[in-house]
């Protein structure tokens, strides 16, 4: 019996031009370089132009991943952005990625899960190819993390940094098998009771500003190690296969810690892991994208390797991913 998959054509990221090593946060905050490489593994970080945007991130990836999958913007049905740190409260940055990619057919949205976002994106994009109402779609994660830090708040400023990645999803058949190319299983969760764990302190409706970042890093930390050993065990199981199956972990790089435990559960070596977060920080939606991008390109990552993705954010929301490339 066919199925219909979701293959991946292409993918493509932006990183801004600006870089902010530890050594240039020591300037604006109390802070070293060896305590945030101790505590995070991150040694440096992207920062958007004044005058650069989300969608502006977002538009540069995404031309790269067209380019790559060999198709024009006005081919695509549907583009998904993930973003926290969207251009405007509306409409969704995603229309402006759509005006600018020429796509004047199907329909664009944005969706929201933090860093969790690039992966329910990419769950919703291949649940509408899936039901047939979608041949071909974009999906993208893009942030402007820098815009809502406090940097007077020394646990949190040092963290992030802003960036985008996307990927081109087209629909195949395949045998409704784990050798089949393409995305084979999702599983999303949230819950909504650790909100004050991981949370923005502003909004539209609350106080009509943006707000900044606040975070309980060691229970977050607590908590993303857990959740995320267990949604990639049932993403396996869904599919019937063994970690050692996975070629390549593809995690949201939000610390190296949260890497290596989650590596360490899965009984997976170091190896296998891509990790990004000390060049890049933790870019939310941004992370998982930029980090494959960065994979397929250098040529890590080939075609019928078996990946995983992972990722846990605010919310809080977390989910995984497995698809062969």
């Amino acid at each position: 019996m066919t199925v219909i998959r979701s293959v991946l054509r292409g993918c493509g990221s932006y990183l801004p031009k600006r870089i902010m090593s530890n050594e240039d946060m020591t300037e604006i905050v109390d802070t070293s370089d060896d305590w945030i490489v101790e505590r995070t593994g991150i040694r440096q970080r992207h920062v958007a132009h004044a005058d650069e945007k989300t969608s502006d991130l977002a538009i540069n990836a995404a031309k790269r991943a067209l380019e790559m999958a060999g198709i024009d913007g006005d081919e695509l049905d549907l583009i998904v952005v993930a973003t926290a740190t969207p251009d405007e409260t509306f409409p969704a940055t995603a229309t402006t990625v759509q005006a600018a990619l020429g796509m004047t057919k199907g329909f664009a949205f944005d969706l929201q899960a933090v860093c969790s976002g690039f992966v329910y994106a990419l769950a919703t994009a291949d649940n509408f190819i899936k039901a047939g109402q979608v041949k071909r779609a974009l999906v993208i994660g893009a942030e402007t993390f820098t815009r809502i830090l406090d940097y007077e708040d020394r646990t949190t400023c040092v963290l992030f940094g802003d960036g985008a990645g996307a990927v081109v999803l087209e629909a195949a058949e395949g045998a409704g098998e784990a050798s089949d190319q393409g995305i084979l299983s999702s599983h999303l969760h949230s819950d909504g009771r650790f909100h004050d764990m991981l949370y923005v302190d502003g909004g539209p409706s609350s106080t009509g500003t943006s707000g900044h970042v606040r975070m309980k890093g060691r229970e977050v930390f607590r908590h993303a190690v857990v959740n995320l050993a267990a949604v990639v065990e049932e993403v396996l199981q869904a599919v019937g296969l063994e970690s050692s199956a996975i070629d390549w972990l593809v995690p949201h790089q939000a610390n190296r810690r949260i890497l290596d435990g989650t590596a360490k559960k899965l009984n997976l070596s170091a190896e296998k892991v891509i990790v990004t977060v000390d060049r890049h920080a933790n870019t939310s939606a941004a992370s998982i994208p930029l980090a494959l991008d960065e994979a397929v390109r250098d040529g890590r990552v080939k075609r019928g390797d078996l990946l995983l993705l992972e990722a846990m954010g605010g919310g809080f929301t977390w989910g995984a991913c497995l698809l062969r490339w």
